[in-house]
């Protein structure tokens, strides 16, 4: 716990003398769990075999594997909420180079799905999280509706962003 005598644990203390200083502390946690989690995900995916991928080429290959099912590129950038197409587009493009995914016409739409390679890298990727990462979190004592709760507040602020976005663009 913090111990806010000291005041809250930020990285901009001019962010934080507004209304809710909390959120400068939710947004201090939100970039050094992003920076933790782009290391994790590229070492891992390493560990896969695959050290030249970036963090949102696994991001892709995960979201292209989910449900077995083939994915347009406009469909993956919104579950991943990227709104630059080109970068998802070159992620693809080296996922298929890798020779993790394959890409093919449906109608006007390129669909892309996973390669046999590719759903076993998921796979290998899926053992090691669990080896690694899932034992020690485990180890942490949290239960399950906690982290629960956090995704469901991480995912509400996601929105809140969006939309403040939105409004920014407007001024």
């Amino acid at each position: 716990m913090t111990d806010r005598s000291l005041g809250p644990v930020v990285s901009s203390a001019h962010l934080a003398t507004g209304a809710v200083p909390e959120v400068s502390e939710l947004e201090f946690g939100l970039t050094l769990a992003n920076n933790a989690f782009q290391r994790w995900i590229v070492r891992a995916i390493a560990m896969a075999g695959y050290p030249a991928l970036g963090a949102l080429d696994v991001l892709v290959l995960h979201s292209v594997y989910h449900r077995g099912r083939p994915k347009k590129l406009a469909d993956i950038c919104l579950v991943l909420n990227v709104e630059d197409t080109h970068t998802v587009n070159y992620a693809i493009k080296k996922l298929s180079a890798a020779g993790l995914v394959s890409a093919a016409r449906k109608g006007k739409e390129k669909s892309i799905s996973v390669t046999p390679k590719g759903a076993e890298t998921c796979e290998r990727y899926r053992e090691i999280r669990e080896a690694l990462l899932l034992r020690a979190v485990g180890e942490l004592g949290l239960e399950p509706e906690q982290l629960g709760l956090a995704a469901s507040i991480l995912r509400m602020m996601a929105g809140q962003y969006d939309q403040a976005a939105r409004a920014a663009t407007t001024y």
